[in-house]
């Protein structure tokens, strides 16, 4: 069996390419909270990992923000680098899902056509097989090739253990962190000890492949490059070792090209590659958005000690007027395309139907709290006011100037849009209160939204207006939000 079929040659080539491109974006997510922890409640300065020199704790007397935890790292090792976690999340996900598929039919072809034996140990001498292997290269022998298999025990089980459990581990795990599946089905995440746990686990597979790679790499040397490149590029030990060495080298070639091409276009051009790389992530992200309905009910004894703050609150003097009095003079105004528009104070907010829910919120950046919230189904909003037939979307405007807030060279008011069905809802809220208490100024008073099979950075804090509206693309940068806008987010946000 030392052929190689000519789609194991293929999908070995797609799967470097691919996992560079998840590793690398994958490494540009981390950056934007470049810690680990154990514990869904994210205790500020106690992370089991941390990949920065700032430290944040809970008590500091002077405010400080999730986003201040951001690091901007080299493209030389993150895609695209230098604090663009909206464009690394579209690659990541746009790449995953070709990775995903690759996957799928090199594994079924495994199957369909034998080839599953080079792989899947069927009978448990292997391991020791194995050690034995290990213990032929410390020796500094090279161990004898299984029966019939083009390698020896060792290397079986590790590319078992890298197609059958590593691979799989961290779809799995991927799937633990949307906010989507968290919130449809709290008890999956669980699985791994919350999100979390899942966070840390697809790290350290991450860790366990690149030590993979680095391994594989170095067999390859001892072995002989020309006679394994052979195997692996052409198909044959016994092919032209001369045009085998050329034909990889092209192939690693591609590969780098590939990504220094998608690292400078990203960085040049992030725009376009947001459009572009949407056209493949947005409609997945749409399906699981809308899909999947919260289910969260979590305990009082849950409650997180300690609730990022996300963003600084508002410092124009509208605002603060507004906050010193109270807000006894706020004004909600909800119109656009409803045939009622209304425009309520706090106290007739309050005065409407109320709810409360215990939630997990997930972050964009990462980190997660656990918090109860209590205000207004937005679905009795809706129903006062009735959207017209040609209603699709939401637009929640907001007092925050990040002119101001956020001056890293971006403008303009936050504002954010969710579609009409995500809006109706049951644990879709306008929140007023934040754990039994009129919600705090940092986070979001006098009101904010509260969407929860979405990533924080949708549910609007300071929220002053609604609008109701057939399409999104006439606001703003027309992408469906602030963060869309200015950081180049998906609209959806379920994954």
């Amino acid at each position: 069996m030392e052929a190689f079929p000519l789609w194991i040659v293929i999908t070995h080539f797609l799967n470097i390419l691919f996992m560079t491109l998840l590793g690398r974006s994958g490494i540009e997510v981390l950056s934007a909270f470049p810690k680990l922890y154990l514990s869904d409640h994210c205790p500020p300065g106690r992370e089991a990992v941390r990949f920065s020199k700032r430290v944040f704790f809970a008590g500091s007397p002077k405010l400080w923000s999730s986003l201040d935890e951001e690091e901007s790292w080299s493209p030389k090792i993150a895609l695209p680098g230098r604090k663009n976690l909206g464009l690394g999340r579209h690659w990541h996900f746009m790449t995953l899902q070709f990775w995903i598929l690759t996957g799928l039919v090199y594994v079924a072809l495994l199957f369909i056509e034998g080839q599953w034996r080079r792989l899947v140990p069927t009978d448990w001498s292997i391991v020791p097989d194995a050690l034995r292997a290990m213990a032929t290269y410390l020796s500094g022998n090279l161990p004898q090739p299984q029966p019939g298999l083009p390698y020896n025990a060792a290397q079986q089980l590790a590319y078992f253990g890298v197609v059958f459990i590593l691979a799989p581990l961290q779809i799995l795990t991927g799937a633990a962190m949307s906010p989507s599946v968290i919130a449809r089905f709290p008890w999956y995440a669980r699985l791994f000890g919350g999100k979390q746990g899942a966070r840390t686990i697809h790290f350290l597979v991450l860790c366990a492949l690149i030590g993979f790679v680095i391994v594989h790499t170095a067999m390859v040397v001892i072995h002989g490059i020309p006679r394994e490149w052979a195997g692996i590029a052409l198909g044959s030990y016994h092919a032209n070792h001369t045009l085998a060495v050329v034909v990889g080298t092209l192939g690693l070639l591609f590969i780098l090209a590939v990504n220094v091409v998608a690292t400078r276009v990203s960085l040049n051009h992030p725009r376009r590659v947001q459009r572009a790389l949407g056209l493949v992530v947005d409609p997945f992200e749409r399906v699981i958005s809308r899909r999947f309905a919260s289910r969260q009910h979590y305990a009082r004894r849950d409650i997180s000690p300690y609730f990022r703050v996300n963003g600084y609150p508002p410092p124009d003097a509208e605002f603060e007027d507004l906050a010193a009095s109270g807000f006894v003079h706020y004004r909600l105004d909800v119109g656009g395309l409803v045939e009622e528009p209304i425009s309520l104070t706090l106290a007739e907010l309050r005065a409407m139907p109320q709810t409360s829910q215990i939630t997990k919120h997930n972050c964009i950046q990462g980190w997660t709290n656990i918090a109860e919230w209590g205000g207004v189904p937005l679905a009795a909003i809706t129903e006062r006011c009735r959207p017209t037939a040609d209603a699709r979307y939401l637009v929640f405007y907001a007092f925050d100037d990040k002119t101001i807030t956020e001056n890293e060279g971006r403008y303009g008011y936050f504002y954010g849009t969710i579609p009409l069905d995500l809006a109706l809802r049951p644990q879709t809220i306008l929140a007023l209160d934040m754990n039994g208490q009129p919600l705090p100024i940092e986070h979001g008073a006098p009101a904010r939204l509260r969407v929860e099979t979405q990533l924080g950075f949708k549910m609007v804090k300071w929220v002053r207006a609604i609008e109701f509206v057939a399409d999104y693309h006439h606001i703003g940068q027309g992408q469906g939000g602030w963060r869309e806008d200015q950081q180049y987010y998906a609209n959806a946000a379920g994954i």
